[in-house]
């Protein structure tokens, strides 16, 4: 049989249930740590419940996947997890929903383990949404979840330092009103609403453009550029205000 004879017959069993987003749906890529608790509390024993340096490695993790070979218009992350908003009109690999999750996977789990020094691992999921309202709803969605183990995590951690074990403390707090568990935390001195928001709403990425001054190598006169950068958003808002935050992104970009 020949090559291309052969080609054809098996080409067949790889990519028969290719699966490609319809065009004028919104795309959002789901990427999230595995089995990070063990490798971030237990291995690498990470400062509980939230690390800067940790953080930062997943700053760095979303500059490195808005930067990969997609047109990605905002990122987002909170606790182990990345969320990334794609251009309405992306259409690297064909929109391939395959194309997206492995490269975005291997991506994350590539730049994170090289900063770590330790093999860690990404699984990535696409969510296909049909209009842009629903993209605000996303984004809230994640963001209020963030809020919500934020504050799981400052209670469960508190109690893990007076002498709970994880059992205790999971029980402990199983059931407690939100009221409930920030009377947990004034017990031990902390207000949740003074911590800082990078730790309870998430952190947004998005790309700006800053204007610089630089030498021209020809005139060796002095010349203003504009150069496009990613920014980390720490203080990002909450409710009605991130619907708004993100309407105001989408509309921005589908101008462009």
């Amino acid at each position: 049989m020949k090559f291309d004879d052969l080609d054809k017959k098996l080409r067949i069993y790889e990519t028969y249930q290719d699966r490609q987003v319809l065009p004028g749906m919104y795309m959002v890529a789901r990427i999230d740590g595995r089995n990070f608790t063990k490798l971030t509390k237990e291995k690498h024993p990470f400062q509980a419940p939230f690390d800067e340096r940790f953080r930062d490695m997943m700053v760095e993790t979303v500059k490195h996947l808005m930067c990969c070979g997609f047109n990605i218009i905002y990122g987002f992350t909170e606790s182990d997890e990345i969320s990334l908003l794609f251009h309405l009109h992306e259409n690297t690999f064909g929109r391939k929903t395959r194309k997206l999750i492995s490269i975005l996977a291997g991506e994350a789990s590539a730049k994170f383990s090289s900063m770590l020094g330790d093999v860690a691992a990404f699984d990535c999921r696409i969510s296909e949404l049909p209009n842009s309202l629903l993209v605000e709803d996303y984004f809230r969605w994640r963001n209020e979840d963030a809020h919500r183990n934020a504050l799981n995590a400052h209670c469960y951690w508190n109690l893990r330092r007076d002498g709970h074990n994880k059992n205790e403390a999971t029980k402990r707090i199983e059931g407690f009103s939100v009221s409930m568990k920030n009377e947990l935390l004034h017990t031990y001195g902390i207000n949740f609403n003074d911590l800082p928001h990078w730790q309870k709403r998430g952190i947004g990425i998005y790309w700006e453009n800053v204007k610089s001054t630089g030498i021209n190598p020809l005139s060796n006169e002095t010349v203003e550029v504009t150069r496009r950068q990613l920014t980390a958003d720490m203080e990002l808002p909450m409710g009605d205000a991130y619907n708004r935050y993100i309407a105001e992104l989408i509309q921005k970009y589908e101008i462009l």
